[in-house]
């Protein structure tokens, strides 16, 4: 499979929030020749440690003072020698990026979106009227704003449901959760009353979809200024972390012409553009794809999604924000990437609870072409993420019997 060569690598790029898809969006551009630089508040972030990232800032963002941050980013604009092009890897630096493209589109280059649209996507209360309105179907769902409406919900709902943040990422922050399946009333109180900010209300209840994590279908695509796809990829989850509700840890790109068409018009409509990914669970019941996240950004997992001339999604946007021909994009079909930390824990849970047999985990890596963490040319975050998985291990083993954490 021949390897592209870009024209014209001379245009750095800025990489915002450097967790683990920002390592991959390192190696991707990094290894065309391509000039990286990466903004976190940890200089240990896995895509800081990458080979490819030429120079580390280190900066936190906060919500509560955005103004600080767009001056950080402002004065690395202004020491670059030319324009940047800008990738945030999360739905809050994406939103900040809208919020400020004024100021910041003097520095760099990058997809132009409207602020409220992109707010209104990475809200789920909004987003799934988004979706409605466009007559993309959804799961149905309850946005509660006190106990009472969910004791409410409790003497006619159906269970199991879904637990989930509106915010994934402030539920995170403060639980280390984002949704938890709830199998019935006790367990949907308890988890309610553990998980709920009643200053801030953030939970949303959401109709289990029956079926396996290989039912869960990821779109990723790349959308020019006006909104034409430009590149589109999709595929399914093999195994998630955490198990049945979480990111694939291990997916496979596969060509579904029904969730392609459907999320091309769906971003048409709404006028999106650049990087995004998105999931749908296919619903056994009636026979429709159901969205359950859109995620307006590069997504942590985007190169499950490679093309035959190893084309992506963030090299389709590189091309496009320096004014350069787009490669053709014709998807790997067949083609398996992997978590392998992520996979590792997922791969104990799913032996617990007895739905992965030896045999059928075995032939899971048939096909599998790449890793997040592992490349021969930019060894070391492989390492220091090993060092870290024995770290855990070790402590599950002597002190935490019963629960692996990531």
């Amino acid at each position: 499979m021949a390897n592209i060569k870009f024209k014209d690598t001379s245009t750095p790029v800025l990489v915002i929030n450097c967790k683990l898809g920002a390592l991959t969006i390192m190696r991707s551009l990094g290894q065309l020749g391509v000039e990286l630089y990466g903004v976190d508040e940890s200089p240990r972030a896995a895509g800081m440690l990458s080979r490819y990232c030429k120079r580390k800032f280190i900066k936190r963002f906060d919500e509560d003072r955005p103004e600080e941050y767009l001056e950080f980013l402002l004065d690395i604009g202004k020491s670059l020698d030319r324009k940047a092009v800008l990738i945030p890897t999360s739905d809050i630096t994406g939103v900040f990026v809208c919020r400020y493209a004024r100021e910041l589109s003097e520095y760099f280059l990058f997809p132009a979106n409207d602020v409220d649209m992109m707010e209104r996507v990475i809200n789920k209360a909004s987003m799934f009227d988004i979706a409605l309105e466009n007559n993309v179907p959804t799961a149905k769902t309850l946005f509660p704003k006190n106990r009472g409406e969910v004791e409410e919900y409790i003497k006619t709902g159906m269970f199991p449901i879904m637990l989930k943040a509106v915010y994934g990422h402030k539920l995170m922050e403060r639980t280390g959760k984002k949704m938890i399946i709830v199998e019935n009333e006790e367990e949907l109180l308890k988890w309610y009353d553990e998980l709920e900010d009643p200053d801030d209300p953030n939970l949303m209840i959401q109709e289990f979809i029956p079926g396996g994590d290989d039912q869960v279908y990821i779109f990723n695509g790349y959308f020019d200024g006006d909104s034409d796809c430009l590149a589109a990829f999709t595929g399914h989850k093999v195994r998630q972390y955490p198990i049945h509700i979480g990111s694939a840890s291990l997916g496979e790109c596969r060509w579904h012409p029904d969730v392609a068409e459907l999320t091309t018009r769906f971003m048409k409509d709404i006028g999106y553009k650049g990087i995004l990914d998105i999931g749908y669970r296919l619903d056994p019941r009636d026979g429709k794809y159901k969205v359950l996240d859109i995620n307006p950004r590069v997504g942590q997992a985007f190169r499950i999604f490679v093309a035959q001339n190893n084309m992506d999604v963030i090299r389709c946007l590189y091309l496009d924000m320096t004014g350069q021909e787009q490669f053709e994009v014709v998807p790997r079909e067949g083609r398996r990437w992997m978590i392998e930390n992520h996979d590792i824990i997922a791969t104990y849970y799913y032996f617990k609870e007895g739905s992965l047999g030896f045999g059928e985990w075995l032939k899971s890596f048939r096909n599998l072409q790449e890793g997040a963490w592992f490349s021969w040319r930019d060894p070391w975050p492989f390492m220091v993420m090993g060092g870290r998985l024995m770290k855990r291990i070790m402590q599950f083993i002597f002190r935490r019997p019963g629960h692996i954490e990531e």
